[in-house]
């Protein structure tokens, strides 16, 4: 299968050198990897430069854009930014963060389940970080969401779903609308990757309202975004952001800003939410 990857970076210095050299090292090489450098500062292009004189499949696309580091709009406009710069004669096309370290066989089994599974719309394996000695699983979500640093999008999926939403809560609506259009998702155990750097711990404090926000935008309505927004601020282990969630909330429906989904999906992806709470209960 013909892999390309986009990776949005911004001041990766200290970091993206390990997530290129990994790719470069994989059992099955990506066809392209682009490297969309969003107004850093840092030495992160003149890293990638090094890689991309040394391998042809490896580009560098500068960006000028906002230095101020929100999760969602920035990441993904960065991402179409590098979108725009690769034709469509890809088989898979994935949205990796820069500050990971993949497996040797990370590819190569991502088109191992692709191939199995024609209705396969997503894979990915699973994020760990260092706590205490010891790489550990950053368990912030379910396990069968795959994380945001490390999308992998069968073409045909990434088509049908409409491609990725610049908005906090692009990571969650991927995965509904992936179900929702009737493609299947899954993640593979096995597969451990490294993340440098803990998701969120360079996000500013405005951030903290974001994940509210995308709740409303996703359309899940006050009684599941308070049950979600429960689970994460625990999940987290800061109860404190159960308030900001709820705030963040409010103040989108308030704004009455625009949704990420259809009338027609949000009821869809209501319905949805409330089957897989009710089946972890019973």
């Amino acid at each position: 299968m013909k892999f390309y990857i986009i990776i949005p970076a911004h001041n990766e210095a200290d970091c993206i050198e390990k997530t290129l050299q990994s790719l470069v090292s994989q059992t099955l090489l990506p066809k392209k990897v682009l490297v969309v450098n969003d107004h850093s500062t840092d030495e992160t292009s003149k890293i990638v430069e090094k890689f991309s004189a040394e391998f042809p499949f490896i580009e560098l696309f500068n960006n000028i854009s906002s230095s101020q580091h929100l999760p969602g709009s920035k990441i993904i406009n960065a991402f179409y930014k590098g979108f725009q710069q690769v034709d469509e004669n890809y088989d898979a096309i994935c949205k990796y963060d820069a500050d990971l370290i993949f497996p040797k066989n990370y590819l190569e089994r991502l088109a191992e389940e692709f191939q199995q599974d024609k209705n396969l719309g997503m894979v990915g394996g699973f994020c760990y970080i260092y706590k205490e000695g010891d790489w550990r699983l950053e368990s912030l979500t379910n396990k069968d969401h795959i994380r945001g640093a490390l999308k992998a999008y069968r073409k045909e999926c990434f088509k049908a779903i409409d491609g990725l939403k610049p908005s906090m809560g692009w990571d969650t609506v991927d995965e509904l609308l992936c179900l929702y259009h009737g493609w299947t998702i899954k993640t593979l155990p096995d597969l451990k990757v490294k993340h440098l750097r803990p998701t969120g711990n360079t996000y500013n404090k405005a951030a903290k309202f974001k994940q509210g926000e995308a709740f409303y935008k996703l359309g899940y309505g006050f009684p599941i975004t308070f049950i979600a927004s429960l689970k994460l601020a625990m999940r987290k282990k800061q109860p404190q952001l159960l308030k900001d969630y709820l705030q963040g909330y409010w103040k989108a429906k308030q704004k009455k800003l625009p949704s990420l989904v259809t009338p027609e999906e949000g009821k869809w992806i209501r319905k949805y939410r409330w089957k897989k709470m009710r089946e972890k209960f019973l």
